[in-house]
Parts: C-alpha cells; structure tokens; sequence
C-alpha cells in the first residue's frame, strides 16, 4: 500500500494567513495551499461525491505533481482528504502523478493516471474509504502509444478517461502529430490491466479541422454518453504551447467510431482549462474545469496558492446539438441575504449605483433593450468607479463582453457570443477573484479578477446611448463552502 500522507488539513493559523489575501475564493474549491490545477477522479462512490486534482504540496507552482483530495455529501461544502497519490522514486510515475478518471471496478476503486516520465499509463486501486491507494505492480499498463503515434507525437500522450461498455472497459487519451495537430486514441481493455489499442478516435487536421481546433496538442479528452449522441470533451494547447481553452464535439458514436455532426468552444474566457465530468447517481453530469491564475507567478508565490475549481457544473445535450453549462442547483443553498427589484428603465447614459455590494455575489438580471446600444451590469467597483469590471451587452454584435478596468483604464477583456433574445437573462457569480457568467441557454464564460482596492465592492447599471428596461434583477450574498 502507499502510505497515507497527511491530510492536507485547513488549520486555523494557516486558514487565517491565506484569508489575508483578497483575491482567495470563499465558495470555490481551492486547495488548503499551494498549487492546485487539472481536476481528477471525480467519481460518486456511494452518494459522496470525490474529487481529486493535481497538487503541488511544495509550493504555489506547477512541480512535484500529486493527486489532492476532498469529498462533498452536497456538492458545495467540502472534506479534505490525505493526498492520495505521491511520486514513487525509481517508478514510472517518479516525476509526476498526472491527470486521469477514477472508476469503480466491481466495488474496487480504481484509478487510471498518467505516470511522468515518459507519459504513460498507471493504475491504483483504493480502499472503502478512497484515502489509502495501492500502485499495481505491473505499472504502467500503457508504457507508450503505438509506435506509428510514438514516432510524431513527441512523447505527449497522457490523461486517460475511462467508462464501462458492451461488457469492456473503454479508454480515450490525448496525443498529437508534431505539425500537424491533436489526437483523441481509443483503447480497449477486459481487466484495466491488459489494453489493446483500437483506433485514431478523432484527429485535429481531417474529421475535425473544420471546426478549428487544430491545437497543438488535444488533452483532458472525456466522452460523454447522451443516448443517440455523443460529445467529446477536449482541452486545446496551441502551437505555442499555452493552455487555450476547452472545446467539445458532438455526434454520433457507433461501432467505437465518432462522427461529429459539430464543434464548438465549451467556457470562454481566459481562465477555465482540463474539465473532467462523471455521471452522478441522479443521471445527472457533473463537470468541474480548473480556473487558472491569471496573475502573476510572482502574486501567486507571493500568496501562497495558486488555481481554484469552477463552480460545480451540469452539462446537458441541447436539441441544437449543444452542450450548456449550468450551476448545480445545489449552489443555491449558499444564498443568504438578498436584495431584488423589477421593471427599472433606465434611459440613456445612464450609470445606476444599487443598494448592494459584496465580494461574494449571485446576480440574476434580465434585461430588455432595442437592441441598437450596449449597456450592462458592473462588478467589483470602487466608490469613484475607477476600479471595476464591467459585462457588457453588445446588441448589434451579439455578444458579451468583460471589461476590467483599473485606474479608470480597460486592462483585459474576454467575450462571449450571445443568442439573440428579449429579455436577455444572465447569472453572474463573483467570488474574490472569479468571475462566472451563465446565458439562459447554457453558454458559459470565466475569467480572473484581481481588484487592488479593497473599497471595490459596489454594483453598478449602465447604459450607453440608448434606453433598457431591467425586466428583473435580483442579489445574494453567498456564503463560505468551508464549515
């Protein structure tokens, strides 16, 4: 067995150190410290909920990689658990536990990673309680991809999502052709240890190219199960080798062959990266994505953390063909205090401070223009607005726009495309440094804020050069997910 290691524990001295740094998250997962990134293993066992992620426990920065670990009964409030996966020297995973599934063989948990280096496949098997895990001694059970792929992929091939079907396990894994562009490879196995590969799933310059995901490298792959259809969940890394962003195809799987019918981006934004889904007990998927910094290595050292989990999301298949993102209704049980109003025009040029403010804030807003100028809903403003972020509607082109402004100056911008509609609802999350915008119709947008001022808490309507009404507007405090 590998030996527990200590939990990683959310001391009070410690807790009370972190909390001196605005920008922490309140009612998003973090780590106790440190370096948390892709999320792993997630897996309900038994009607908790289990959530492992890369972890560095040296420090606030990507090394030393090992799996994390925390359960949820709820959803929203979580336990942390020993780390449940640490480097073995000598071994194949001796420079890193990398990303991978958690399954349930029969009643044994099970774990598929990406041992490093050489990327390869591991296994681990768990007891009752998920917090002492066993490496199989035959590690890996993958050493490699197949040598037509080991010959251009540049030794990337990592991150194993697994499922059972048609009485056999099944595997999809991210690579890649060196120029060319990402892969998605099938894998077959009877036992987990022993597996067989199939096919080329999906490639980023032929079937997909279209839909203009060539990425460098394809990672983080999840295939998703809805019945008549399908949809494939990737992570794109560019040709400059930066974190891009997650995208999904949609189509028909039979025969282990996919047919995408469309592809589309999953999270816009500049933050969101590696989503991992698992099907709850309820029928429901559950998908959690990585928000990362966007501040400086030198803040996040400074800080002593780094990385945080979106909020726990739904995926569901749209009749357009679709995914949407939606909160799990189980984050409205963080809601406390509440402020609301209805049917408020606002005329032209018009900025209106509202009776609320916060750093941990749930918005619902409905919005009903003509459609001819842009107008929005600010956050995180100081009393002289020069510090804010402001979501902006831009009607004519159909679309979101995030706005951070510091010192009275635009700093960066993320965007979102928008289905024409009247009203136009929104829900809007901020938390310290996130910021999390849901459309009625499941498009979904994150980005990082860092305010500098600690008065930078107001909300704010505005518009620009033409009338709204605001059909509907409500506002919750939420509260901490730590007990």
């Amino acid at each position: 067995m590998q030996p527990s290691s200590s939990a990683p524990g959310r001391s009070i001295h410690a807790q009370r150190i972190l909390a001196l740094d605005p920008h922490r998250p309140h009612y998003h997962f973090t780590a106790p410290a440190n370096w948390l990134n892709d999320p792993n293993g997630l897996i309900d066992w038994k009607g908790t909920v289990h959530l492992f992620y890369q972890h560095n426990p040296n420090g606030p920065f990507h090394g030393t990689i090992h799996w994390g670990h925390a359960s949820s009964v709820d959803l929203v409030h979580w336990r942390d658990h020993p780390i449940a996966l640490a480097p073995t020297p000598g071994g194949p995973d001796a420079d890193g536990c990398w990303s991978g599934c958690a399954v349930d063989d029969q009643g044994t948990p099970t774990l598929l990673y990406t041992g490093v280096s050489p990327q390869a496949v591991c296994l681990a098997v768990g007891d009752e309680t998920l917090e002492t895990w066993r490496k199989y001694e035959g590690n890996p059970v993958i050493s490699a991809p197949p040598p037509e792929i080991a010959a251009l992929c540049g030794g990337d091939f990592r991150d194993p999502f697994v499922w059972r079907e048609d009485d056999a396990w099944w595997m999809v894994i991210g690579s890649r052709r060196e120029g060319v562009g990402g892969l998605v490879l099938l894998y077959r196995s009877a036992d987990l240890r022993r597996w067989e590969f199939v096919r080329i799933l999906l490639t980023g310059d032929e079937q997909a190219g279209r839909y203009f995901y060539e990425g460098a490298m394809w990672e983080c792959p999840n295939l998703l199960d809805f019945g008549e259809r399908r949809a494939l969940v990737l992570s794109v890394q560019d040709a400059q080798l930066r974190l891009h962003h997650a995208a999904y195809f949609t189509g028909v799987y039979w025969n282990q062959e996919f047919t995408p019918s469309m592809g589309a981006v999953l999270a816009y934004g500049d933050c969101f990266y590696a989503p991992q889904a698992t099907r709850l007990a309820d029928g429901r998927y559950l998908l959690f994505g990585w928000l990362r910094e966007t501040r400086s290595r030198e803040a996040a050292m400074a800080a002593g953390w780094s990385g945080c989990m979106s909020l726990p999301l739904i995926v569901t298949l749209r009749a357009d063909g679709r995914l949407a993102l939606a909160p799990a209704q189980e984050v409205e049980m963080l809601r406390s205090e509440a402020w609301s109003l209805s049917d408020l025009p606002l005329g032209p040029h018009t900025v209106r401070q509202l009776d609320v403010n916060g750093n941990t804030l749930e918005i619902e807003i409905a919005f009903v223009s003509d459609r001819s100028e842009s107008f929005g809903v600010a956050v995180r403003c100081s009393p002289d607005d020069e510090e804010q972020t402001r979501i902006v509607v831009r009607p004519q082109q159909n679309e979101l726009h995030v706005e951070r402004v510091e010192a009275g100056v635009p700093v960066a911008t993320a965007s979102m495309p928008l289905t024409p509609a009247s009203p136009l609802a929104l829900r809007i999350f901020v938390d310290a440094s996130t910021l999390e915008i849901f459309t009625e119709d499941g498009r979904y947008l994150a980005t990082r804020l860092y305010p500098r001022r600690s008065d930078s808490t107001g909300v704010r309507l505005f518009t620009t050069g033409a009338s709204i009404n605001v059909r509907h507007l409500k506002v919750w405090r939420l509260t901490s997910i730590w007990r």
